[in-house]
């Protein structure tokens, strides 16, 4: 049976995208040019509350591909998957097409 892990609080399941190493014709290409630390979410708690009870929801959702910081996150092994969980205002931002 898969496990699925459902964040709590303004926490943020994220699957790193690891960049191609070599292009479509063979080219290797340097860890430089291909070191984007981004994600795809796969999983956001409901959000935190603020001091007055309202409920403040996170602001990414499943799906969204998003900019990570170098450092930080807890790393969590799923069956034979690696994801990472970040705080919501931990990730940098998201990116588009």
């Amino acid at each position: 049976m898969a496990k699925r892990l459902i964040p709590l609080l303004n926490r943020v399941l994220v699957e790193k995208i690891v960049p191609p190493s070599k292009t479509h014709a063979g080219i290797l290409l340097l860890e430089k040019a291909t070191k984007l630390n981004s994600g795809k979410v796969v999983a956001v708690g409901a959000g935190t509350h603020d001091k007055e009870g309202k409920l403040i929801p996170v602001s990414v959702k499943e799906g969204d591909t998003v900019l990570l910081p170098e450092y930080g996150g807890t790393q969590v092994k799923l069956g034979d998957k690696e994801y990472h969980l970040y705080r919501d205002d931990d990730i940098l931002g998201t990116l588009h097409d």
